[in-house]
């Protein structure tokens, strides 16, 4: 496998036409987090068709179930049928790691993520970017270590961006 490629990464879902909401560490950094981060975390929509689309795009990927000690990860088969029976996801691919959540902690499914999303153009590639509230929500819920490093960044970022955009008579 090579190394971290994002956009390309990003480039191939919108080329498969997936639908899903960009979340974790990548959607934080296009918030203004400035915690870096060397995967990308989707939820996808789990209808049968869409599914299908990200079987297919996981295909031109050559995704690989990620396991430690190997490197270029162990293959699966897949598609829409058996992605619909899975709840998480970590894959190694061409373009970097891939973290597919299929019902993220804390916040629900890809419709309780798509409420709250922003489409944002990464490098000509629209791309539904969770809010910062669901990331902080799901980052709190899963409550891992390296989550709970990130918290007290993410909630003061979140704090800067809401004195940034309240208006200035204090309504």
């Amino acid at each position: 496998m090579t190394g971290f490629d994002p956009d390309a990464l990003l480039e191939v879902l919108h080329r498969h036409d997936v639908r899903y909401v960009l979340i974790g560490g990548l959607a934080a950094a296009l918030r203004g987090s400035v915690t870096p981060t060397f995967d990308v975390d989707i939820t996808p929509d789990v209808s049968i068709e869409n599914l299908a689309r990200l079987s297919t795009a996981l295909t031109d990927l050559d995704a690989r179930i990620r396991v430690d000690g190997i490197p270029e990860g162990i293959p699966f088969s897949h598609d829409a049928a058996s992605l619909a029976q899975m709840t998480m996801l970590n894959l190694v691919t061409r373009s970097g790691d891939l973290d597919v959540a299929f019902d993220p902690a804390g916040v629900g499914d890809y419709s309780r993520w798509e409420a709250g999303a922003a489409s944002v153009t990464v490098l000509g590639v629209p791309v539904q970017v969770a809010s910062l509230d669901d990331i902080i929500r799901s980052k709190e819920a899963a409550d891992r270590g390296k989550d709970r490093l990130q918290l007290p960044l993410l909630r003061a970022l979140q704090q800067r961006l809401r004195r940034r955009d309240k208006p200035p008579d204090g309504s």
